[in-house]
């Protein structure tokens, strides 16, 4: 019990209600976990697979997940963070998009313990006066609690009737499909929570929503989306798909690892100490670039990526002499500003700093960020200063008498 709450809770916002969740998990039956997604765009990329990770743990605990195309909300459009009204998708703008949707998602879900879902299902076939009935249910008081809605009332920009008609059309997805569980992003709490007070007035146990946050770009900064130019496409070729995620910094790492990767949490753990004992970070996130890489085309193309990788950074850069450096180090290692003016590649170790500070250094074809990482003992790495400065670095232990 205790090990399937922490792997549902790994890297999640918040759970609505753990006691709830819990008692679920103790029943011994499988769970209807939904998640919905609007067909909105042909293709997803790794912010939108944070969801759909999390239902792939649902999954490998035993449970079924719901995985709903909102054919009939993306013809109406998620408001959710917007400053104005989204224009509406033709029918079959909907219908191409999610057929592309299925592929993508069965890189990840098991597609024996997955039910796809379409909302255009029951909605298809109500009336106007099911319609009104459903939107009495609510109040413009309780929707105007919603910060995207209340902002846009309190700048008097425009609200259509149609958008406050999305989070009860969602909610009653919840109730359509008797849903157990559902996901969502972070900007998705109202929504979610609308769902659970709708099963409630239906006379169904309330779902418990699980919400998980945003993943960010490849900046580090925003969240990762198509329109600000930071994100990795599913369908990205494998080469660019490897080369964008050995692109995001040290400290990111740790984040995609946190919500995309498939190791447990003890591995990736094991992964932070060896940082620390010396490993090389860009070789940790070789790791994670084949990982993700491998899921959504295959371990062979990982490889070709990975070499293709290290090949691209050397061709036609590296001099044709680049002397060898043997270095003797104490058992806890060196720090690489040590190690750069040992090697003659820095005039000092505050220079060295200043230059990976700067951006000017790399190890093994990776920009570092962290002047004081320890290298690996017992091989050779490829160093490299500014444009012009090389070397081939090798550690070894200090023999003690």
């Amino acid at each position: 019990m205790q090990q399937a709450m922490a792997l549902i809770k790994r890297g999640a916002e918040e759970v609505l209600v753990e006691s709830e969740l819990a008692e679920r998990l103790q029943s011994g039956r499988p769970l209807r976990v939904k998640a919905g997604f609007d067909p909105t765009a042909p293709d997803l990329h790794l912010g939108h697979t944070v969801l759909i990770t999390k239902l792939r743990h649902f999954q490998d605990l035993g449970h079924e997940v719901l995985f709903l195309i909102g054919d009939f909300t993306g013809m109406i459009g998620d408001p959710t963070g917007k400053s104005a009204t989204r224009p509406a998708l033709s029918a079959e703008e909907v219908k191409a998009n999610a057929v592309t949707y299925q592929q993508q998602v069965f890189k990840i879900l098991d597609p024996d313990r997955t039910t796809v879902m379409f909302n255009s299902t029951w909605f298809g076939s109500m009336t106007a006066e099911d319609m009104i009935r459903l939107a009495a249910r609510h109040t413009v008081a309780r929707m105007l609690e919603r910060d995207d809605f209340s902002k846009r009332y309190r700048n008097g920009q425009p609200i259509a009737i149609h958008e406050f008609m999305y989070p009860l059309v969602q909610g009653y997805d919840s109730v359509a499909m008797c849903s157990d569980v559902e996901l969502g992003g972070t900007d998705q709490k109202f929504n979610l929570l609308v769902g659970r007070e709708l099963q409630k007035q239906y006379g169904q146990l309330p779902q418990v929503v699980l919400t998980m946050p945003l993943l960010e770009g490849l900046d580090g900064i925003q969240k990762m989306s198509k329109s600000l130019g930071n994100y990795i496409g599913v369908t990205d070729p494998a080469d660019d798909m490897f080369g964008k995620l050995m692109s995001i910094s040290d400290t990111l790492m740790w984040r995609y690892f946190e919500l995309l990767s498939f190791k447990d949490i003890v591995e990736i753990d094991r992964l932070k100490e060896s940082i620390k004992e010396g490993c090389n970070p860009r070789d940790i996130k070789f790791l994670l670039a084949g990982e993700l890489v491998s899921r959504f085309h295959d371990k062979r193309q990982a490889g070709r990526a990975h070499q293709a990788f290290v090949d691209r950074y050397q061709k036609g850069h590296l001099p044709r002499e680049i002397p060898d450096v043997n270095l003797t180090v104490a058992a806890a290692g060196m720090p690489l500003a040590n190690i750069l003016k040992l090697a003659g590649l820095t005039a000092s170790t505050s220079d060295a700093h200043r230059m990976v500070r700067q951006g000017a250094v790399r190890v093994d074809g990776a920009k570092t960020e962290d002047s004081r990482q320890r290298l690996q003992v017992g091989r050779k790495h490829l160093i490299q200063v500014g444009k012009r400065r090389f070397a081939r670095v090798q550690l070894s232990l200090a023999v003690v008498e």
